[in-house]
């Protein structure tokens, strides 16, 4: 069965002390590519990065589909992930939205599991 993985895209981009603040898009462009890596490492899973603010705009790649935020990205987090037709895998160090995804039947990792 395939798992979605679901990216907090905003959350894991400031994981990384790289310069992320200066071009949010650019770096929400660096992590779909290592996501892109990961999804054809791991063919069993559906890769979902959500993007909101500046870093909307940011294509799909082969294996990495993109979702933008109408509005507050946590809340559309909790949305896919609560529409999920199998196992879901949330990737956010957030806890007030690992909370909320978790009640919604996913389950967390944080951030260190797609860009260390």
């Amino acid at each position: 069965m395939t798992t979605l993985l679901v990216v907090d895209g905003a959350n894991v981009v400031g994981s990384v002390p790289d310069g992320w603040w200066r071009d949010r898009h650019a770096a929400a462009v660096r992590l779909r590519d290592r996501l892109a890596v990961r999804a054809a490492e791991h063919p069993d899973e559906e890769v979902v990065l959500v993007v909101e603010g500046r870093a909307r705009g940011v294509e799909a790649v082969a294996g990495v589909r993109i979702e933008e935020a109408p509005g507050e990205g946590d809340d559309h987090i909790v949305a896919v992930a609560a529409g999920a037709a199998g196992p879901c895998v949330v990737v956010t160090s957030d806890r007030e939205l690992r909370r909320r995804v978790e009640e919604a039947g996913a389950r967390c990792v944080g951030p260190r599991t797609v860009y260390p």
